[in-house]
């Protein structure tokens, strides 16, 4: 893919994983805010499964969290490949990147485009497995429970 489509197709994708990077670590962030405050008022025992269910939630939040971050970098990444002329260049140029940057070793062959994207689809899902996760969660302690 050559030119223009290939440009296009890539700036599209890295303005996907931005906004998919974006929403669930904002949502992640106002509900671990918000908890603290809807836990408070509860009898003890209520206090401590909230408490529990918090914690494991915050391992959720951490993930979250984490993954976006990951998203976000690979959004910037296909934003350097949508600046070169085909396919083969902007490979190349984000693999020279991430080796001097020491994060992978020289590949032996450039991947392409469509093994690049599945990898960061395959880490979108991640994301979404542990957004869930953060969810239920603050579901079990009772978050958005009428008290």
């Amino acid at each position: 893919m050559t030119g223009n489509a290939y440009q296009d197709r890539t700036d599209r994708f890295a303005r996907m994983l931005m906004r998919q990077a974006a929403w669930p670590a904002a949502l992640v962030v106002a509900a671990t805010v918000l908890a603290p405050v809807a836990a408070s008022g509860r009898g003890a025992f209520e206090t401590l499964r909230a408490t529990t269910a918090l914690s494991v939630s915050a391992a959720g939040a951490a993930a979250v969290l984490a993954l976006s971050a990951l998203l976000a970098f690979d959004a910037l990444l296909f934003r350097v490949m949508a600046g070169h002329e085909d396919e083969a260049s902007g490979g190349a140029a984000v693999d020279d990147m991430l080796v001097r940057m020491r994060l992978k070793p020289a590949p032996s062959a450039t991947r392409s485009l469509e093994e690049r994207m599945a990898g960061t689809s395959r880490l979108l899902f991640k994301q979404r497995t542990a957004l869930a996760l953060f969810a239920a969660a603050l579901l079990v302690a009772g978050f958005w429970a009428p008290r």
